[in-house]
């Protein structure tokens, strides 16, 4: 039997003690106030033992808990400096680990859908997961004709936990959401949801990671694992080493917070131009560090997980690229038109054009610059400048709407954010929108970049 939980009142019972937990802790607050504590020294008190029960429970669960853990495990960086510090330590352990999966359990899947004789196609076989995730967890191994690999091992009875987790978590939602300032967690829980098939498909999974290798094979900047093996429940793949990501936001050096940050930003816009497919599950536990090949070589981002994935058959919508190149022209009238031509200001709404357009200046501030330094104060200013119920900019964001066929787009775009501001990463984000995102360039910019990169002098020059 899986130590996954998967009894729908065991796991019900522990989702539903949180919110219990947090009202608990706010009475044992009061009661410490009470007692002569100050309200400041109280409220971390209280916010460290909110997060050593959140996620604990959240990874013991594994399953959606644990999922909807890495999504939030981004945005630490909104939180506000007195109640980040108690959860930093909390959220990366949710990154990289949580509790294993017993080898029998290991192995009786690996007979299931391996076959009987499924040792003899490893030379080596570790037992001890060196990784764990939502939905199931990797094992490192020697794969018959020598090649170092990653077996991810899926979690019987992953898909029901999933559901029944993320529709337990949908309940409670709104008691999650000074988690994190801004964002309203639910629509992230219902899209969590929405992706559970997608994830469970180790089919498809494999053909997304073949499509990607088979394009990033010859990349400098980027290496993506190879598929050596895929069956129902098992995937094998190339082993990868490096530096975690969670390691270089911990520890890393100035040197290596860029280059992850730059390629990070990279591999993003520049993903769904060579491919079609978007990654959507950009937390710190999906990228490794790789280090330079060579003496003039640089350091280069190992990515893995390709369980969720936008498809977008024509890259990133143009739309994206209009509006940000609008924006920083200052047109009001022109992106206001745009939005609500693509359904980000419903018909049913009118806004003015140029307070449309002071709400969306200081969130591309990072595409107004040729280099931009991602930090945590600047994401703790945003989120608290649409948080603030007091102020224009959340009023006037409560009346967008977000298409759904941007929401997965919206989610990974705001994650990687969270990402560079926890590397404090400073990123020639312009770069890369100007190279990836279609419509960011006018066609007589993209005629004379072309021509430029041809050694050409521009048309009238």
């Amino acid at each position: 039997m899986s130590d996954l939980p998967r009894k729908a009142v065991t796991r019900t019972a522990k989702l539903a003690a949180l919110p219990l937990g947090l009202a608990g802790r706010a009475t044992w607050g009061l009661g410490k106030r009470i007692g002569g504590k100050s309200a400041e020294l109280v409220a971390r008190e209280v916010q460290q033992r909110t997060a050593d029960q959140l996620f604990k429970v959240l990874g013991e669960l594994k399953g959606g808990a644990m999922k909807l853990g890495q999504a939030l495990s981004v945005f630490e960086s909104a939180l506000p400096e007195e109640v980040a510090g108690p959860y930093r330590a909390a959220l990366t352990k949710l990154q990289e680990a949580a509790p294993p999966m017993p080898s029998g359990t290991v192995h009786a899947v690996l007979e299931e859908r391996l076959g009987e004789d499924w040792r003899e196609l490893f030379l080596e076989f570790e037992d001890k997961p060196s990784a764990a995730a939502s939905i199931g967890q990797v094992h490192r191994a020697v794969w018959h004709d020598g090649r170092e690999v990653a077996v991810k091992v899926q979690y019987p009875g992953a898909g029901e936990a999933l559901l029944s987790d993320l529709t337990q978590l949908s309940r409670f939602a709104r008691l999650l959401g000074p988690l994190i300032p801004g964002m309203d967690i639910k629509p992230l829980i219902t899209e969590l949801r929405n992706r559970v098939s997608e994830e469970l498909d180790y089919e498809q999974e494999a053909r997304s990671q073949r499509g990607h290798a088979e394009e990033f094979a010859a990349d400098p900047d980027v290496v993506i694992p190879g598929v050596v093996h895929q069956s129902d429940q098992v995937l094998v793949t190339e082993w990868l080493d490096g530096v975690p990501m969670a390691d270089v936001i911990a520890e890393g050096t100035q040197e290596q917070r860029d280059r992850a940050g730059q390629l990070l930003a990279r591999f993003l816009f520049s993903g769904p131009a060579r491919t079609g497919l978007l990654h959507a599950d950009p937390h710190p536990g999906n990228f490794r560090l790789l280090p330079p090949e060579g003496e003039a070589g640089q350091w280069r981002l190992g990515v893995l997980d390709f369980g969720t994935v936008d498809r977008l058959p024509g890259g990133l919508p143009q739309p994206i690229g209009d509006s940000l190149r609008l924006t920083l022209s200052g047109d009001a009238d022109a992106v206001y038109e745009l939005l609500r031509e693509e359904g980000f200001v419903k018909d049913s709404i009118d806004l003015d054009p140029v307070a449309v357009l002071d709400y969306l200046l200081p969130i591309i501030e990072p595409a107004q610059v040729e280099e931009f330094t991602f930090t945590r104060s600047w994401m703790r200013n945003q989120a608290a400048r649409i948080a603030d119920p007091r102020s224009p900019a959340h009023q006037l964001g409560k009346q967008l709407n977000l298409p759904p066929a941007y929401l997965l787009i919206h989610r990974v775009t705001l994650s990687t954010i969270g990402v560079l501001c926890q590397l404090g990463a400073a990123v020639r984000l312009r770069d890369e929108l100007e190279s990836w995102v279609p419509g960011f360039l006018t066609e007589d910019e993209q005629e004379s970049v072309v021509q430029e990169l041809a050694g050409e002098a521009p048309a009238g020059a």
